[in-house]
């Protein structure tokens, strides 16, 4: 059973930066039994043969549970018995949330959030989310692109505001960006 203080933890970076494999280093650290929360559906054949290559990577001693759609519950299932959950990744939980209404929306993925930050505070085990950055690149074509460019900015933002520690992966490298932030007010032209 844990003893410290529960810890959140944000892993970004880009398609193929290491980011799970970070993250899954990590969460060996965080206790011995980790609950990993996987938002991936096998929605085709590429898919479910990625999801199955993951599975394959990760130790058999991990309960995995598949949450697409509500890892809050899935925390508050399995709190008892986990010293650290890893959410990968937050870059599918938020399509699939934009995607499960009848028309995309920003309000579903709100109201997933502050579920899940608040199922993480109430279960007291470290929780570690792996999210892709999704703002470096060129804007998208398309509408539903844009909104899910935006919306999951606003998520890794609202993440990174409360998290203990975000990690930036390049190239397999991470970077610790919470300890290099500057001062919001040396930031914006305070010279």
């Amino acid at each position: 059973m844990k003893t410290n203080p529960s810890q959140l933890i944000l892993i970004l970076g880009g398609a193929r930066s290491g980011k799970s494999t970070f993250a899954e280093r990590l969460a060996a650290q965080h206790g011995t039994r980790i609950t990993y929360l996987a938002t991936a559906t096998p929605d085709d054949d590429e898919m479910a043969e990625r999801i199955a290559k993951h599975q394959a990577e990760r130790s058999l001693a991990w309960r995995t549970v598949e949450c697409p759609l509500d890892p809050a519950t899935a925390i508050r299932a399995h709190a008892h018995d986990t010293d650290c959950f890893l959410l990968d990744c937050a870059t599918l939980l938020v399509s699939n949330l934009l995607l499960s209404g009848d028309t995309p929306g920003e309000e579903t993925v709100h109201r997933a959030l502050d579920a899940l930050l608040t199922a993480y505070r109430e279960a007291g085990t470290d929780l570690l989310i792996v999210s892709n950055e999704v703002g470096l690149g060129l804007v998208p074509e398309y509408p539903l692109g844009r909104l899910y460019r935006d919306v999951l900015g606003r998520f890794n933002q609202q993440v990174a505001a409360v998290a203990d520690a975000v990690y930036f992966l390049v190239a397999g490298l991470p970077l610790e960006l919470k300890s290099l932030a500057c001062s919001p007010l040396t930031t914006l032209g305070e010279r």
